[in-house]
């Protein structure tokens, strides 16, 4: 992976990771289209560079982890079930899914759902005057459904947006939980992958993998503001049309130039 390919995927990474859109799912198709050379540290590259973004939502978000442990529970809670299922499947995930094919379906598939969110949740008002205020059982349902995530293209933000909606939250809190629920989940994510991978991490992975961090970093703190207040004008429904249109398009640019989908 050259330096250029490495920035151009952070900054794909700042923009996508916090919008329902799959910020892995883009990660791939664009090394895809870039004919990025060693796919095994590509994959290592796009989880890593995902600590870049979470740092920055610690900083936006900092103030709400010094309201009392109600948050820190919740968000343990809601961990869980994607830790121990990452865990065991991990492996598998990794080598089976991680390729454009599935990419693509995925983000069509997870656009139409984002329209009929969309429709359903305008008008929604929260169950709770606070995100800390969900319940345990509402914590757990959000994590189960971001079990889903796990498949590249679904994305975790859309899956945790929309299991928060359907546990009680408005669209406003959905991502704020959203946003939390991915510092434990990105850490554990990207602190195993650096663990399994350390042996075929050299001194020049190195750099290429802090330079991707840090400009994942940068990107993401503006993307975070623009996405609520994307959010709270226009709703999800754009995502999911942005969704079905990439995913369309790039199963058809496949076919017309022989891509390799599903290596």
């Amino acid at each position: 992976m050259t330096y250029i390919q490495a920035i151009i995927i952070a900054i794909i990474e700042g923009i996508t990771e916090f919008l329902p859109v799959s910020s892995t799912g883009h990660m791939i198709l664009a090394q895809s289209l870039m004919d990025v050379k060693d796919p095994e540290f590509a994959k290592t590259f796009e989880i890593v560079i995902q600590l870049g973004a979470i740092l920055a939502v610690l900083l936006l978000y900092i103030k709400r982890f010094f309201v009392g442990i109600n948050i820190y529970l919740k968000l343990f809670v809601a961990f869980l079930p994607t830790g121990i299922i990452g865990l065991l499947a991990y492996k598998m995930i990794k080598h089976y899914l991680f390729n454009p094919f599935t990419v693509s379906v995925s983000l069509i598939l997870g656009g139409v759902i984002l329209i009929l969110l969309d429709k359903w949740s305008a008008e929604k008002k929260s169950e709770y005057k606070e995100v800390e205020d969900i319940t345990y059982a509402g914590a757990v349902k959000i994590g189960l459904i971001q079990c889903v995530s796990m498949i590249p293209g679904v994305s975790r933000a859309a899956a945790t947006i929309f299991g928060g909606i359907f546990s009680g939250f408005d669209r406003k809190q959905a991502a704020e939980f959203s946003f939390l629920l991915a510092i434990p989940t990105m850490f554990a994510a990207s602190g195993y992958d650096l663990l399994k991978e350390k042996d075929n991490i050299h001194s020049d992975d190195v750099t290429i993998l802090l330079l991707g961090g840090l400009v994942a970093f940068l990107v993401a703190i503006f993307a975070v503001k623009a996405f609520v207040s994307f959010l709270n004008k226009y709703g999800f429904k754009h995502f999911g049309y942005y969704r079905i249109i990439l995913g369309v398009l790039f199963l058809v640019y496949a076919m017309y130039t022989g891509l390799e989908m599903t290596a």
